[in-house]
């Protein structure tokens, strides 16, 4: 283990005040990342800079240092009981990220395993209280974020959903547009190559949609959550098929009403603010497709939706399901579903994906294909951050930079775990039980020609 602190500021005759703060932060610092397994730049609020972590010096240099604007993210660090205070350190702008910002989001694995032994927790805090009492003058103290934090949805109710849609969904139109693909499509894509472009990969998954559900001229198709109506005018334009679709998000309902006005779609193609438990009748659709909704159905929840879908369906009608699962059984506490239910998706919710069968098939679906995505998502996401990056200034016309760092380091973070394996993502299509065959081809060829 090593660390070296560049001695020129303290070499400016400042107070001694300020010598024992940096002696203070160094110390603290160091205690919190003396076993990392690689090389750590850190820079502190005085321009002090330091490298910490097991590396030696012949090792590759940090690929990003780490800015402390102020003494109190470090303090709050050691002494704060909330685990994701660096994380809204980071959204205030009190801690920076300057380099590879893919490569900052592995130090969570190193924080999570973090075991401080007792003498050192306490010798930890206690110099931490000192560091505060040493604060520079004129640093404000943190400032909170009430309008970023949404209250944890615990029953999955229609006012619950209808807020938490709301509280994601309605942050601004033009803020996503600044970084989906031109149809402001909100899901994976379907990359037939890695270095396919987004644009071409979006169509290519809408594409994929509607043959895997064998559309067919003049059927009836159900969309529930809609998003900006992509997958709605794709699959009447090209499909010959009569659309409806069902959103909880008021402002997507109008930019989607507004597309299918310039499409000239609107003697086949209809949309509604309606949660899918109201949509009413029976039998009425041929084909539906819920794409990157259900994540928000909630797990108690899931009989009711896969009920719903199954009486909105014609016999042997089809329904693809597409959306994320997690390698874990039911949702369970941790640092990332924390940060998702407080920031992101506050009625968030995932299961493994034989959990998520199991429950199509109590509600008298028949399994017809499963198909797993998870490295498609990895790539969708580096592609949405890449963007949303390259639009950083146009960005803030839109939302605070708050809102912008939440949206960057969640999307990057979900990259991370998509390729690490620990959320996947699956298109599962079903058919509504009935005597005879599943309407769909014998073999998986129909999906390529």
């Amino acid at each position: 283990m090593h660390d070296h602190v560049h001695t020129e500021a303290l070499e400016r005759s400042a107070p001694a005040a300020l010598h024992r703060e940096i002696e203070l932060a160094s110390g603290l610092l160091r205690r919190l990342f003396r076993h990392l397994p690689f090389n750590l730049t850190v820079r502190l609020w005085n321009d002090v800079q330091m490298t910490l972590g097991t590396g030696d010096s012949t090792a590759q240099a940090s690929p990003f240092t780490l800015v402390f604007r102020n003494p109190d993210v470090i303090c709050s660090t050691v002494l704060g009981q909330d685990p994701l205070r660096l994380v809204e350190a980071y959204f205030r702008g009190d801690l920076d990220i300057e380099g590879d910002f893919f490569a900052a989001l592995k130090l969570k694995e190193h924080l999570e395993a973090l075991r401080l032994p007792l003498t050192e927790k306490i010798a930890a805090a206690a110099a931490a209280l000192h560091l505060r009492v040493l604060r520079t003058t004129g640093l404000s103290a943190p400032r909170s974020l009430p309008a970023l934090r949404r209250r944890v949805v615990n029953l999955h109710s229609k006012s619950e959903n209808r807020a938490a849609i709301h509280f994601h969904y309605d942050v601004s139109n033009e803020f996503y547009a600044l970084w989906l693909d031109r149809a402001m499509v909100y899901s994976c894509a379907y990359f037939e190559r890695p270095d396919t472009d987004l644009e071409t990969a979006q169509v290519a998954k809408l594409d994929h949609i509607c043959r895997k559900l064998s559309l067919r001229r003049g059927e009836s198709l159900l969309d529930i959550g809609c998003g900006w109506g992509a997958l709605l005018i794709h699959a009447a334009e090209r499909y010959g098929v009569r659309a409806h679709g069902v959103t909880l998000s008021a402002r997507q309902l109008l930019v989607t009403r507004e597309r299918i006005r310039g499409a000239g779609l609107e003697d086949r193609v209809s949309v509604e603010l309606r949660d899918y438990r109201d949509v009413a009748g029976e039998s009425l659709y041929d084909k539906v497709a819920s794409v990157g909704m259900f994540e928000h159905v909630g797990l108690q929840n899931l009989p009711v939706y896969f009920s719903a879908v199954h009486r909105l369906l014609k016999p042997h009608g089809l329904f693809l399901n597409h959306g994320i699962t997690h390698n874990l059984e039911g949702w369970q506490k941790s640092l990332s579903t924390e940060f998702i239910n407080r920031y992101v998706f506050p009625d968030g919710q995932l299961d493994n994906i034989s959990n998520i069968q199991h429950r199509m098939e109590q509600a008298c679906f028949e399994i017809a294909d499963v198909e797993a995505l998870r490295p498609h998502y990895a790539l969708t996401l580096r592609h949405w951050v890449a963007r949303l990056e390259a639009n950083h200034a146009r960005a803030l016309q839109y939302v605070e930079e708050a809102t912008y760092r939440i949206w960057r380091l969640y999307m990057a973070a979900c990259a991370l775990d998509f390729e690490g394996g620990d959320i996947g993502i699956y298109q599962v299509l079903a058919a509504k039980r009935a005597s005879g065959n599943v309407p769909i081809p014998l073999t998986r060829r129909y999906l390529y020609n």
